[in-house]
């Protein structure tokens, strides 16, 4: 199911922010090899630019793949056994903007996914995961015969097939031409010009400097991000000056070939310029940089202060150093429409970074600081969850999400029970509201199988795995997590704990068809007063649960009362998840009081505020009721695109219509209204346009007011 959480159209690859030198003999290499080979690896060290090369290549070749091509960034997945198949297939669904929530292997689910596309996939950083890409590489080509997949390394994968392009890097011959170019051989001294001209307009744009920089450039081997961070040191050096600080560094590494790298040239070469970049840096600026390691994703200022402040480095001097890192090429910033600004490192700084951090033996208190700000992090989040801040803290926790998976990785990875029951149980929104049941499933389970003792956090971790098996239909798994729920809730006695537990104990009456006993349980449940304490999403979702089980039982009337209620006090408190879940309730309702302009209207406001928290179940079920009022209306068309569009949704979930024996009843009635209207080779031309066209057209379709 496509989810357009990222910042370019799906099936596409990121608009290039710079400008691109050279390559021309690479990317005819690759593209011959993609034509060739199913599996091409660009390999290279780090800061050759093999992700940029392969960029390039993917967007040349993008004429050739019907479905796409698709961007997998795994630089930012943990270094550590903990990244396990798993974890890796679930990075790969999201990129494919996958929001399957089954309890399927997540492997399998991208293997159905591909098996008729035809499209490239482009695995970026594959170096520290090596082993598991190479086992998910073998099980996805298996699968697509169709697919290709093109990934950068700075090692082979080492799987059967695979054609390896060896990423060099820029040429600096032809030393004596002026203007230098990147068509005559002078690529490296191209780029560096390039950048000197964003940098430093002047500084080398006259012909006696040329010699100087093609020096510079053959010094520096040619490699990319050793040319680029060079450049980028003439604001205040000039020519002669940086050339003079290179030969210095170079000087202290052919004393000392162990003072920089592993004994590779290139690899001393680019260690020696970010060596160098980094004595240049002031004392404050390389404690920064070391600190920032500890990233996954991103981070924004809020995060950089949490985390980096301390010491001799102060909270309030952290936005003055980012910018001044950002001058130096080190870090890189992008501002969004939204007006989040937010910092990125290139792969190979941050590891120069991290290895700073931990000669300082910091890399455990700092990991720690991480781990405390995301944790304060989804605190907030989780108290914010029912007021106006609800959409906001859907988008921040989604762009964060790297950086909370990396958090949890560090409590499994370093046995901090505590934190991460909390840290999970704190994400609850996330997991059951937001289409993440999947991953909250991966995370909590191994989460309380390890960590069984009992108490608050844990109690919370329970509810939060139990409301997220009851996204994914598994009632069995619900049920069970209930019932420890339950207990913990009857020996705490809370009244938010008791609506907590009534809220599974009656979701999980209404998937195995029980209406009856599934009232009686939200009946029990005591409501508390407190509309912002603890369990507070469970006693909103409750009540509109509630009015979902009287139209359910065709009480109609009682339904669009509670629901209404239930929207009134949304709106007061400006919540929109739980509102549209109202919305949906009282288009039921409306409908079967036989007023279906107000059904309608209810039932695309519903699929607006569920679409807009990427709720897929909310949608599957919003789109199915405005294809029962098409229907209803005659107009048969519609509701089997609509239809069509729904199946793509509940394709990604347990069940279709969650076992509902009236919502699978509802569906089958408004197949056949529809087929009865339009015949059935039109029902199935427009079932069919419904179910292939993509979610966000579907969308688009559905809200728009027929």
């Amino acid at each position: 199911m496509e989810f357009y959480r990222t910042g370019w159209p799906a099936g596409d690859v990121p608009e290039e922010t710079t400008s691109f030198v050279g390559r021309r003999a690479e990317l005819i290499e690759a593209g011959c090899a993609l034509e060739e080979a199913r599996l091409v690896t660009l390999t290279g060290v780090g800061g050759v630019g093999k992700t940029r090369l392969a960029l390039r290549a993917a967007r040349e070749a993008r004429a050739a793949f019907p479905d796409g091509v698709w961007l997998v960034e795994l630089s930012s997945l943990p270094r550590t056994e903990r990244c396990d198949s798993e974890l890796l297939a679930l990075t790969v669904m999201e990129a494919l903007r996958l929001a399957d929530q089954t309890t399927r292997p997540a492997t399998e689910v991208v293997c159905e996914w591909l098996a008729d596309k035809h499209l490239l996939l482009l695995l970026d950083c594959c170096e520290h995961l090596a082993p598991a890409c190479a086992h998910l590489v073998g099980n996805l080509l298996t699968a697509a015969p169709e697919l290709r997949i093109l990934a950068t390394s700075r090692q082979p994968l080492g799987t059967r097939g695979e054609h390896l392009v060896a990423v060099p890097p820029l040429p600096v011959a032809g030393q004596d031409r002026w203007p230098a170019d990147a068509e005559d051989g002078q690529d490296a001294v191209a780029l560096f010009l390039q950048r000197a001209a964003d940098t430093a307009p002047g500084r080398a744009a006259d012909t006696a400097a040329h010699a100087v920089v093609a020096e510079i450039c053959a010094r520096l081997e040619g490699i990319p991000l050793a040319v680029e961070l060079a450049a980028a040191r003439l604001p205040e050096l000039t020519l002669t000056q940086l050339r003079a600080h290179l030969k210095a560094r170079f000087e202290v590494l052919a004393a000392d070939p162990d003072a920089y790298g592993d004994g590779e040239p290139r690899h001393q070469a680019l260690r020696t310029t970010i060596g160098w970049s980094h004595e240049l840096c002031a004392p404050l600026e390389r404690l920064l940089w070391a600190r920032l390691a500890v990233f996954a994703g991103g981070f924004d200022q809020e995060a950089a202060r949490a985390v980096c402040a301390g010491g001799p480095l102060a909270a309030a001097d952290v936005p003055r150093l980012l910018d001044s890192l950002v001058g130096k090429s080190l870090l890189q910033r992008r501002a969004y429409m939204t007006g989040l600004v937010r910092y990125t490192v290139l792969d190979t700084v941050r590891e120069f970074g991290g290895q700073w951090l931990a000669g300082l033996g910091e890399e455990q208190a700092t990991a720690r600081r991480h781990r405390d700000h995301f944790l304060d992090l989804a605190r907030r989040a989780d108290a914010a969850w029912g007021g106006p801040g609800q959409v906001a803290w859907y988008v921040r926790t989604v762009v964060e999400h790297a950086n909370f998976r990396t958090a949890l990785d560090f409590c499994l990875t370093e046995d901090e029970g505590q934190v991460a029951l909390e840290l999970g149980g704190a994400l609850w929104f996330f997991w059951y509201a937001c289409g993440y049941a999947r991953e909250g499933r991966h995370y909590l389970d191994q989460i309380l199988a390890r960590w069984p003792e009992p108490g608050p956090a844990r109690s919370k971790a329970v509810w939060a795995c139990g409301a997220a098996a009851l996204v994914q239909g598994d009632d069995d798994a619900a049920a069970r997590l209930g019932k420890v729920f339950r207990a913990d809730a009857e020996a705490a006695g809370t009244p938010a704990m008791l609506t907590a537990a009534a809220h599974l104990d009656g979701t999980v009456l209404v998937l195995r068809g029980q209406h009856t006993e599934a009232a009686a349980a939200y009946d029990a449940a005591p409501f508390p007063q407190d509309h912002d304490g603890e369990y507070a999403g469970a006693r909103l979702v409750l009540r509109a649960a509630r009015a979902f089980v009287h139209a359910l039982m065709g009480e109609f009337a009682d339904a669009a009362a509670v629901a209404d209620a239930v929207r009134a006090e949304c709106d007061q408190r400006g919540e929109r998840w739980a509102r549209a879940w109202a919305d949906y309730v009282h288009g039921l309702a409306a409908r079967g009081l036989g007023r279906p302009e107000e059904a309608d209207v209810h039932a695309r406001a519903a699929l607006e505020g569920k679409a807009l928290l990427h709720d897929s179940l909310g949608i599957s079920m919003a789109l199915d009721l405005l294809a029962s009022v098409a229907a209803d209306s005659g107009h048969g068309e519609r509701a089997a695109r609509l239809l069509g569009t729904a199946q793509q949704v509940w394709n990604t979930l347990g069940r279709s219509q969650i076992g509902v024996p009236e919502l699978v009843a509802a569906r089958a009635a408004c197949e056949h209204q529809a087929r009865e209207a339009i015949g059935d080779g039109a029902y199935e031309a427009a079932f069919r346009k419904g179910l292939q066209t993509s979610i966000a057209d579907g969308l688009t379709y559905a809200l728009r007011e027929p």
